[in-house]
């Protein structure tokens, strides 16, 4: 039995077309990393302050805003990417948008705390909040595109 090749190419396009759903409906949506990144410098910065009751108040809210934000994702990704769709340059580009976040901000805050200025760790916090607000989003797209390049068949 033979396949017509426009019905084989209807038939690939299909294929196609639902791979990138399932590809979309899992990446990490933008409110995602904007929430993140409050709840991160907010949470340093009630840290860093050394009052109790902040503290303790920035420790709740942030715990209770990850929480909220992990059930939100959960509900949000209706189905499960295979993780060899990302594969090693997937994964090396995680790995590395979050060491190079880290980096910097581990540097920046030790270099702020070295100068003497205060708040050094919520300082040094807002431009990795900022990379994340950003660079999640490029870092989204970046991994769609990788997924999406894969073969059909696997690897």
């Amino acid at each position: 039995m033979s396949v017509p090749p426009i019905d084989a190419e209807l038939a690939l396009a299909e294929i196609q077309l639902r791979r990138a759903q399932v590809v979309d409906t899992n990446l990490v949506p933008r409110w995602f990393w904007f929430s993140i990144a409050a709840l991160m410098v907010a949470f340093v910065a009630a840290v860093e302050s050394g009052v109790t009751w902040i503290v303790a108040t920035g420790s709740i809210v942030y715990a209770l805003g990850i929480c909220a934000l992990i059930i939100a994702m959960v509900r949000h990704a209706r189905v499960q990417v295979r993780t060899g769709l990302l594969g090693l340059r997937g994964g090396l580009a995680i790995a590395g948008f979050t060491l190079v976040l880290v980096a910097a901000g581990i540097g920046l805050g030790f270099a702020l705390e070295a100068l003497g200025v205060p708040f050094p760790a919520t300082l040094g916090c807002v431009p990795v909040a900022l990379g994340l607000a950003v660079g999640g989003p490029a870092l989204m797209s970046h991994l769609r595109r990788i997924m999406l390049a894969r073969p059909l068949a696997g690897s």
